[in-house]
């Protein structure tokens, strides 16, 4: 199960808290997803992707947009994981992260919530900060900023060009994760996005 996490409602399309929404749109627009149903309080598609050790060599993953806040997307989480029947160690989790250069995506396996609301609501309420993430950067505020006009401004022209580049990666991340594994995405996605930015 990939989970991305963000606010539902045009108000908070083009912030930068949406990263894991507009993450997962990337993945249902490559997996050509025209189906998404309302389940456990979030919005749910399902995709087939490439697994030599599956049945039929392809395995079944579930994309979830939670459609309460931020703040309580553990809840459709656990319960969608529950339904499912996936471990927390089958969860990936999209988010935004302060603590990381803009445009830098990194993949980081289990850890603690460093102040992110929706990650504290997904540990609370999973029992378990075992499940792996994608982190896209999106950096500090400037200046004296608060955190939360930061994160959910929106963003315009440029910003948002850049941003959308961003979370294109988030998804391309993810998706090696799905079909190589989470470690080998972490060695080799967390490596190549030091390096993408000297050029």
């Amino acid at each position: 199960m990939i989970a991305g996490l963000g606010n539902p409602g045009e108000e908070y399309a083009q912030t930068r808290h949406n990263a894991g929404f507009k993450a997962i749109d990337e993945l249902a627009r490559q997996a050509n997803v025209t189906y998404w149903k309302n389940q456990a309080g979030a919005e749910v598609a399902s995709i087939k992707v490439n697994d030599a050790e599956a049945e039929g060599g392809k395995r079944e993953v579930i994309l979830v947009k939670p459609q309460s806040y931020m703040n309580t997307s553990g809840g459709p989480i656990s319960k969608l994981c529950a339904q499912y029947k996936v471990s927390v160690e089958e969860l990936l989790v999209i988010h935004d992260e302060l603590d990381i250069p803009a445009g830098d995506v990194r993949i980081k396996v289990g850890g603690g919530h460093a102040g992110h609301n929706g990650l504290r609501s997904i540990i609370d309420k999973m029992g378990s900060r075992d499940f792996s993430r994608v982190r896209v950067g999106i950096g500090n505020p400037p200046g004296r900023m608060p955190v939360a006009d930061f994160v959910l401004k929106q963003l315009r022209s440029r910003e948002a060009e850049d941003f959308d580049e961003t979370t294109v990666r988030a998804a391309e991340a993810a998706a090696t994760a799905l079909t190589r594994g989470v470690i080998f995405a972490r060695d080799h996605v967390n490596g190549a996005a030091a390096s993408n930015g000297k050029h």
